[in-house]
């Protein structure tokens, strides 16, 4: 019973805080600025139409009075017509309901001349400043008890076009761009638009509220300098099962190596007209080129910076991307089964990051019976077209990894410096039963 009387007080609480006491006919009705209850803006005020009207609770014996602040009496109903720039009580039995102001629009329209774009392209590579020439009245109220009149913002808006980067289609597409301004004012800064665009100015939110056409203003054509850029990559990709972290995916910038990419830079053409792209590993310049695309293929492991820098005589962008190349792996199996049954056909080594390759396979004469260059190939138990007889061969493996580095230590047991691969050993052909 408890928690039903609540949710009951609950919602009487909030459907006599959500009333609204006044409305208007054709007035436009505001209820958020500081020290009044309701601002009403009117297009056109007449005596005739225009009518603000009490909707509180009256009773028989209740008497209501519509007063100006000043305390003229204006009304004795529960509605009158009111006047341009003037405020109103709403007083029920002498007390006071509710407090109003009330705005003719049509005495503040305001007059748009022009609005142009700074001529000085040096300085417009992110930030461009508009100058705006416009007529925009005051419009005011002042609050009940109070002679300080407080200005209302008159809300215009800037249209104009600028590019957005489409991630799924991966190319720039043009945006409708809106930003708010407070007028009056001379100068507006916004971000310089990345395409050729006009400005129109229009407004303000009032013209909107009343369903007017909001008075427009245009600039001349703008012609941009600043310049935008979006590396992009395309890797080619590689399926061999035997081989680890493949880069198996268009867009995967990490992995074995070799890494074979073709970087994009998806600048704003024509307004970018110059390129440059420098890759780093660490802090050592490796490539320094000015194609407006470049190809790489990444043979040494470690962690690259790829940079791109578009340009004109006046602005520059640049975009980076990070490319990992995996360090080296081999393995060696010890058997494989050449049957034909889809599992383990090929002698194959399971690799990373393996960028040189060479294998010799003998039989046990020591004659050569195989031989490849191509990791993720291998030797399919036949020899020169003959299936091989099942036993123990011999193989002798050079190989040499994207960390392969010629002047470290050779290791004391194996010899083999760091990234590379001296392996010898016995692999078994057993053929089964196909």
């Amino acid at each position: 019973m408890r928690k039903i009387i609540l949710s009951i007080c609950f919602l009487t609480l909030t459907f006599y805080s959500g009333a609204q006491l006044l409305t208007s006919n054709k007035g436009k009705m505001y209820n958020n600025f500081t020290g009044i209850d309701y601002v009403f803006v009117f297009n056109g005020i007449t005596a005739s139409n225009e009518i603000i009207t009490y909707n509180g609770t009256l009773t028989s014996d209740s008497v209501i009075n519509w007063e100006k602040f000043d305390g003229t009496v204006v009304a004795n109903q529960s509605y009158f017509s009111p006047e341009n720039n003037t405020g109103y009580l709403a007083k029920v039995n002498g007390k006071v309901k509710a407090t109003c102001w009330v705005i003719d629009y049509q005495k503040y329209l305001p007059i748009l001349t022009s609005i142009e774009p700074e001529n000085n392209p040096t300085a417009q590579c992110q930030e461009l400043k508009l100058f705006i020439n416009a007529n925009v009245p005051l419009i005011s109220y002042t609050p009940y008890a109070s002679i300080n009149p407080i200005i209302i913002p008159r809300e215009f808006s800037i249209n104009y076009q600028t590019l957005k980067w489409n991630e799924a289609k991966t190319v720039w597409l043009p945006l409708d761009t809106i930003s708010p301004v407070i007028l009056p004012i001379t100068q507006k800064t916004i971000p310089t638009p990345y395409c050729n665009t006009i400005f129109k100015l229009k407004g303000d939110q009032f013209a909107t509220d009343l369903n007017l056409s909001p008075d427009t203003v245009s600039s001349s054509l703008y012609i941009t300098n600043a310049v935008i850029c979006k590396a992009t990559s395309v890797v080619t990709i590689r399926d061999a099962k035997n081989e680890a972290e493949r880069p198996s995916q268009a867009t995967q910038l990490n992995g074995s190596a070799p890494l074979d990419i073709q970087f994009l830079s998806n600048a704003n053409e024509p307004v970018a007209q110059f390129y440059n792209w420098t890759i780093y590993k660490g802090t050592d310049l490796i490539i320094n080129r000015k194609d407006k695309d470049h190809r790489y293929t990444f043979a040494d492991a470690g962690t690259y910076r790829v940079k791109v820098t578009a340009s004109n005589s006046y602005c520059s962008y640049s975009d980076s991307l990070t490319v990992t190349v995996s360090e080296s792996r081999l393995q060696i199996p010890n058997v494989f089964t050449p049957n034909g049954d889809g599992f383990n056909d090929e002698f194959r080594v399971a690799y990373k990051s393996i960028v040189k390759f060479q294998c010799w396979v003998y039989n046990r004469w020591g004659r050569q019976v195989y031989y490849w260059t191509d990791p993720t190939k291998g030797w399919d138990g036949k020899i020169n077209g003959v299936d091989a007889k099942p036993g123990a061969y011999f193989y002798v493996i050079k190989a040499y990894g994207s960390d392969f580095d010629p002047n470290s230590k050779p290791n004391s047991t194996t010899h083999e410096r760091a990234g590379e691969y001296i392996k010898k050993g016995d692999i078994n052909l057993l053929r089964g039963v196909q």
